[in-house]
């Protein structure tokens, strides 16, 4: 089944299936099955095409995919712009939610860079 331009992987479940759409998680997954009412353990694979035309139209009520990386993007840098601090943060590529960056933020902030003169106590001589 193709939705929005994302293949949903056949084997899994529609709950798990509909999750792989970016902008839709697992509880508005659960919402909009419940909404078209089809079994949330039913297999992707299995739906007839009514129920897929049905999933499709009622994915449509939400902003998914494109629009919503647009709008996502859109947003960051309208923080950029006005010169926020999240919008720095974002620009320096740090953690924008208060986490610490004396140690872990690795996911961010990439490899860990060695200063030299920055490992032991200044003041004290290696002999």
């Amino acid at each position: 089944m193709r939705v929005e331009g994302v293949d949903l992987p056949r084997d899994k479940r529609v709950v798990i299936g509909l999750t792989y759409i970016f902008g839709i998680g697992k509880k508005s997954s659960q919402d909009i099955l419940a909404a078209v009412g089809v079994d949330p353990s039913i297999r992707v694979k299995d739906l007839t095409e009514q129920q897929q035309a049905e999933l499709r139209a009622q994915i449509g009520n939400y902003t998914i995919e494109g629009d919503l990386r647009r709008s996502v993007l859109g947003a960051i840098k309208r923080l950029q712009e006005i010169g926020s601090y999240r919008g720095m943060r974002h620009k320096r590529l740090l953690p924008v939610r208060g986490q610490r960056t004396r140690t872990n933020a690795r996911t961010r902030r990439g490899v860990k860079k060695t200063v030299p003169g920055r490992g032991r106590k200044r003041g004290s001589s290696k002999k």
